[in-house]
């Protein structure tokens, strides 16, 4: 269950060019400095990146320069099922490594898509709340700025107050990869020039408890069920749209095994053309405990609107 976003600044509706110039880099002894940046991957995603038996995430770091860190299997950025993936060298290592991850994701989800056009994806970085304040700049003028050099879609989260003691927020970035990396090249430039942005290199990849942790169920529905019902089996159906089930299971159903692996929960998809009353939405049923269904209905739901974010010019 994502914290929803509120959008600081949208991208611009002028049309948009193919492809940008690739990112510069500043050629001040800043390019020298080490620095780094932190951005969400699911647990799938998190695995392409590592690969067989680390070769994968040797490679990148071989070809880069920089060091590639994730959280640990269960560790989640607060509110969401993803994975914190951190990557710190110089700027250059860094956009490399960057560049490297997500155009090998993105060649991924062109096999599960089998889609010729580049799609417009997300994504989210984890930024310092007290740094927010120099990407976004005075009345906005830096984000602004910043959107229209690299034409991709620029939001800031707001301050999550459900957890105590959490300091980050979200950026999102949606474009192509050449949009993304832009913005990443824009952004990592500005942070590596505040002094305290460098202080969250050391910050910890486990973040704490929401602070009303019994309190399940999306959009606040939902009651507090104790700790010795947690066991007790239950069942709930969704519904998701026909066009969006290959997405939720994922090629060789890789998708819908890792979400059963990853929460406990039992999940089972109606055949072709068994749909909920009314609608032309496939029954996917979720069995388990209240802990498991909340957990795989999250990772089915982030599924379900990363499918709907390719977006294609």
């Amino acid at each position: 269950m994502e914290s929803t976003e509120s959008s600081y600044m949208s991208s611009p509706e002028a049309p948009r060019k193919r492809s940008p110039p690739p990112p510069k880099s500043p050629t001040s002894d800043s390019m020298e400095k080490p620095t780094h940046i932190k951005f969400l991957v699911s647990n799938a995603a998190a695995g392409s990146v590592i690969g067989k038996g680390g070769s994968t995430i040797t490679d990148f770091q071989s070809q880069s320069g920089a060091r590639i860190q994730l959280s640990r299997n269960h560790e989640f950025f607060p509110g969401t099922t993803d994975r914190i993936i951190m990557i710190s060298g110089t700027i250059n290592d860094v956009l490399k490594a960057v560049e490297l991850i997500l155009a090998k994701l993105l060649s991924e989800l062109h096999a599960e898509g089998g889609d010729d056009v580049e799609p417009k994806t997300k994504v989210r970085l984890v930024v310092p709340n007290s740094s927010c304040g120099g990407i976004i700049g005075k009345g906005g003028s830096t984000i602004k700025s910043f959107i229209e050099e690299s034409h991709a879609g620029i939001k800031i989260s707001p301050q999550d107050n459900s957890y105590y003691g959490l300091n980050d927020r979200l950026v999102t970035l949606t474009g192509t990869l050449d949009e993304q990396m832009m913005a990443i090249d824009l952004i990592l430039s500005k942070l590596s020039e505040d002094p305290h942005y460098s202080q969250s290199m050391n910050a910890p990849f486990s973040y704490p408890a929401p602070q009303n942790a019994m309190s399940y169920g999306t959009n606040g529905a939902g009651g507090k069920f104790p700790s010795n019902k947690e066991d007790r089996s239950n069942s709930v159906t969704i519904g998701v749209a026909d066009g969006h089930i290959g997405f939720v299971v994922g090629r060789g159903g890789r998708n819908i095994m890792e979400i059963g692996q990853v929460t406990g929960a039992r999940i089972k998809i109606s055949d072709r053309g068994d749909f909920v009353a009314g609608t032309t939405n496939r029954k996917v049923t979720i069995t388990g405990s209240h802990r498991a269904i909340r957990a795989a209905e999250s990772m089915i739901m982030q599924k379900v609107a990363y499918a709907s974010e390719r977006v294609i010019d």
